[in-house]
């Protein structure tokens, strides 16, 4: 056999061998797109009506947008070398009857961090794009809620403190996207007990 011969004969079997994979490189990428095109059906139809929008093309064909769709995590490590993950964002990924959902809501969650250094607790919270007179917080003994409600951006989140606070000395400022609010810990008073009647 001619050195000729035999790289043609090797070629034909190589040739068959990746014809059959790229058969099935090409099935699997079309069965994907139809997955795709399904997902994207369904994930249109849950978004909120305000996250949806139609736009006109100069040649005067209708486009539909959506969004802002906006998903991510902080992931930092905790004093007690713990790592803590926190999701911000409007899509959330859940699971539903065993089965993957993504959750879609108008208001995005904003990346928020909390941090506690002695007898105060700082809340960090990232609001780009937002005005300083936007913005509306709302506390509780144990808890801040943070919004933002324009048309242009919304904003909120419920940020669980990690103890009892003292509302009327919170101080809070906003500079260049971030809202930064400083909380005095509520001083607890020890009980000095009460008797109690032996009977």
């Amino acid at each position: 056999m001619s050195e000729e011969d035999w790289w043609s004969k090797k070629f034909k079997r190589r040739r068959s061998f990746f014809g059959s994979s790229f058969s099935d490189m090409d099935n699997f990428f079309r069965e994907m797109e139809e997955t795709m095109k399904r997902e994207l059906k369904e994930f249109s139809s849950k978004a909120p009506r305000e996250l949806v929008r139609e736009r006109i093309l100069p040649d005067g064909t209708k486009v539909s947008e959506w969004g802002p769709f906006v998903y991510g995590y902080s992931v930092t490590i905790g004093p007690d070398g713990k790592p803590k993950v926190r999701e911000f964002g409007n899509v959330k990924p859940e699971t539903r009857m065993g089965k993957p959902y993504i959750d879609i809501k108008e208001k995005r969650e904003p990346l928020a961090d909390v941090i506690v250094n002695n007898g105060e607790i700082k809340v960090i919270v990232e609001l780009p794009g937002v005005e300083k007179k936007d913005i509306k917080l709302r506390g509780i003994e144990r808890s801040l809620t943070i919004s933002v409600d324009t048309p242009q951006r919304k904003y909120h989140k419920e940020v669980e403190l990690p103890a009892k606070v003292n509302l009327k000395e919170a101080k809070s400022s906003y500079k260049n996207g971030v809202l930064e609010v400083t909380l005095q810990k509520e001083k607890e008073e020890k009980s000095k007990g009460e008797s109690i009647k032996v009977e």
